[in-house]
């Protein structure tokens, strides 16, 4: 089953059982892929999808920041709601354990070490956690590794 599918059959699930939350956050998902899909002229593949998955759990935490640093901790709640929601779609999270060991790995097939060579290794470390990994936390992980070089 596609992500697309399973999006889907979520969705009849949620009107189904009347889960308002699930309902609002799956249409804004589906809304967003349609509109893709019409851009690209054809269908979303899973890696596409799991990119725009991303860019929905990216909002929702700047939100999330936004309202707790307003006071409004019941907009706040709402957004976990929704983010923890859209998180279930997508593949499991590396560990910053984990996100060194690639962050190593890359360096030793390279050869690349110090500041100098951050945007070397950072592309070549995104294009291996594409969508499996936060770009903040790689970025961070990357920066620590090459000044410990």
């Amino acid at each position: 089953m596609t992500l697309s599918d399973r999006l889907s059959s979520d969705l009849k699930s949620a009107l189904k059982s009347n889960d308002k939350a699930r309902v609002s956050i799956l249409r804004m998902i589906k809304a967003a892929l349609k509109n893709k899909e019409i851009d690209k002229g054809g269908l979303l593949s899973d890696d596409e999808i799991i990119s725009i998955l991303n860019s929905f759990v990216k909002k929702g935490n700047e939100s999330i920041e936004q309202f707790t640093k307003a006071g409004r901790s019941e907009l706040a709640d709402k957004e976990k709601q929704e983010v923890g929601i859209v998180k279930e779609y997508l593949p499991q999270q590396l560990s910053e354990d984990e996100i060194s060991a690639v962050v190593k790995d890359v360096m030793n097939e390279t050869g690349l070490k110090g500041a100098g060579s951050f945007g070397q290794v950072m592309k070549a470390v995104s294009a291996k956690t594409k969508g499996r990994a936060d770009g903040k936390t790689v970025s961070a992980v990357v920066k620590k590794l090459l000044e410990e070089a």
